[in-house]
């Protein structure tokens, strides 16, 4: 299998779409269809379903499913589809395979939710998932900055599948020697904490970032991406300098309003409803306005 076309695919702005939902609390298809077409024809060519930003713990088993099936459906081939999938090894193998079943590409292994998580065990919770799906790409989603690099070569040696990191640990420096224990130019790094790190890890060695902020604004990140792959620093910091605002917003309170200000960013733009579900909430109104006046002046 020549898995070169799916590493140079994860090499970008890998977009995290929200899930947007309609008035009786189900997903909104044709609102979900339209965000998906704008960020296709924005210029976005690798998506995420049933990612972070999209709600993933959220949802439903079902719901999950029909946002995959959606997300292929409307991509039509225009974009490289790679699927979040997680939770107890039986359903994320499931998962997996609906994916592919689907016509999805990759996947996307969400951090093991578990309150002990073991080097080894972390190790053969993904070697599962990949062994099940070996046509398809694998992407570890790492948050743990106790894991080794030597954890996910092996993990390699024995599912060359894995090919590339969302690595989500906020620390440049970690990532770094993470990276280099692993094999740097053995794996597509994939800066996972977005555009405000994504400077300092691509200075490290990420080759792509992911994004919640594309939603709103694709051309933004794309510029971002743009003056990192020419190596113009102070061109990158300048788009840093425009998002940071909101980026932080969505950071407050432990990442509390991650989705929360995407959505309410969209809604501002007339969009997609504003809702999202528990454990997250709606902003409050006299937050609303703030973000609505920060995505006013960029290139949307």
């Amino acid at each position: 299998m020549d898995l070169t076309p799916l590493k140079a695919a994860l090499a970008d702005v890998v977009a995290i779409p929200v899930t947007p939902f309609a008035t009786d609390g189900t997903i909104d298809t044709a609102a979900h269809r339209g965000l998906l077409r704008r960020l296709i024809d924005g210029g976005v060519r690798i998506l995420t379903p049933n990612g972070n930003t999209g709600e993933f713990y959220a949802l439903t088993p079902e719901e999950r499913r029909t946002v995959t099936e959606l997300t292929v459906d409307e991509v039509g081939g225009r974009a490289t589809v790679l699927v979040g999938v997680g939770h107890d090894v039986p359903t994320a193998v499931a998962a997996a395979e609906h994916a592919r079943d689907a016509g999805a590409e990759m996947v996307m292994v969400h951090q093991p939710v578990h309150p002990y998580v073991s080097q080894d065990g972390w190790v053969d919770y993904h070697r599962t998932i990949a062994e099940a799906v070996p046509g398809l790409g694998v992407v570890p989603y790492i948050r743990n900055p106790q894991l080794d690099g030597e954890r996910l070569a092996a993990l390699a040696d024995s599912c060359p599948n894995v090919i590339g990191v969302k690595y989500a640990v906020p620390d440049a420096a970690r990532f770094a020697a993470f990276a280099r224990d692993a094999g740097l130019d053995r794996f597509v790094w994939i800066a996972g904490l977005a555009e405000l790190y994504a400077p300092a890890y691509f200075s490290a060695g990420a080759t792509g970032f992911t994004s919640g902020l594309v939603n709103v604004a694709p051309r933004v990140s794309l510029a971002m991406l743009e003056a990192l792959r020419a190596g113009d620093h102070p061109s990158a910091m300048k788009v840093w300098e425009q998002i940071r605002r909101f980026e932080e917003l969505r950071a407050d309170g432990q990442s509390a309003n991650n989705v929360t200000v995407v959505k309410e960013a969209l809604a501002s733009l007339g969009l997609c409803r504003r809702d999202v579900r528990p454990p997250s909430r709606v902003l409050p109104e006299e937050r609303r306005a703030e973000v609505a006046d920060e995505v006013a002046g960029w290139s949307i």
